[in-house]
């Protein structure tokens, strides 16, 4: 059986590539690191693939606002390849920077002609970067990254990862549709739409949403970063827990599974 191969986008600024390579390697994966400008020269690329992932970092150095820049590549001069891509029974992740470009560029969420974004990422309440871990409850199964996961703890590192929709009918839409996949919570909480608290919510996120995948469930962003767990030792607490591996490495091992299941 051969391993599936992964396409890992980058651009200017963009600094996880290399982690979340690894990952994806860890779980049977077998990535390439594909900058987007060979991408736009070859737009065929990704008919070689079957996982496309854009990584955290600072793309074009958050200039204009993070991920916008890669985001309106994306928009002029790729939409139709990666549409078509998602449209193949692919799947897309991504991760922090990624999750946001995925936004950004209407790949995760399509805009309406005439409302705009069905939402957006924008600054911190705390209005400064934030890095620290975070507890996080899955909510439904629809995404395939997160089948068979509850809850799991990663790291956060970003400045704008507050989740806003565009107005509560769209959340609330968002939210019977199964889409808000991944929430920010409290130890044990049950409720994931009440409203949790600094720091256990980072960036103030409405719903305290974390990450969330389309209605395919084959795309899907999220502001914590996998990669960055994939061993028991890169946990600040790994000598006092039992774990074979780290909780992030079972949202890349779905995605290789599903398509060698």
């Amino acid at each position: 059986m051969s391993s599936p191969r992964v396409l890992i986008l980058r651009a200017p600024g963009t600094n996880c590539d290399e982690e979340t390579a690894f990952a994806f390697e860890q779980a049977g994966g077998a990535p390439e690191l594909v900058h987007i400008n060979r991408l736009r020269e070859s737009p065929e690329l990704p008919q070689q693939y079957q996982i496309a992932c854009i990584p955290g970092g600072f793309s074009f150095g958050d200039d204009v606002a993070a991920g916008r820049i890669f985001a309106e590549q994306i928009r002029h001069h790729l939409a139709d390849v990666l549409r078509r891509f998602i449209d193949d029974g692919k799947l897309v992740l991504g991760i922090c920077n990624g999750f946001q470009v995925l936004i950004k560029s209407g790949l995760l969420l399509a805009d309406d002609a005439e409302s705009g974004p069905a939402a957006t990422l924008t600054w911190n309440d705390s209005g400064r970067f934030e890095d620290r871990w975070v507890r996080l409850a899955v909510d439904g199964d629809r995404c395939v990254f997160l089948r068979g996961i509850k809850s799991l703890e990663l790291p956060i590192a970003h400045a704008e990862g507050k989740f806003v929709p565009r107005d509560e009918s769209t959340l609330a839409s968002l939210r019977n549709d199964g889409q808000l996949t991944l929430r920010y919570c409290l130890n044990g909480a049950t409720d994931l739409d009440t409203a949790v608290p600094f720091p256990a919510n980072p960036n103030g996120s409405v719903a305290n949403v974390a990450g969330m995948c389309d209605a395919t469930g084959r795309v899907f962003g999220l502001m914590p970063h996998p990669e960055r767990h994939i061993d028991p030792t890169h946990h600040p607490r790994w000598t006092r827990q039992a774990a074979a591996t780290g909780a992030g490495l079972r949202m890349f091992q779905n995605a290789i599974d599903y398509f060698n299941d």
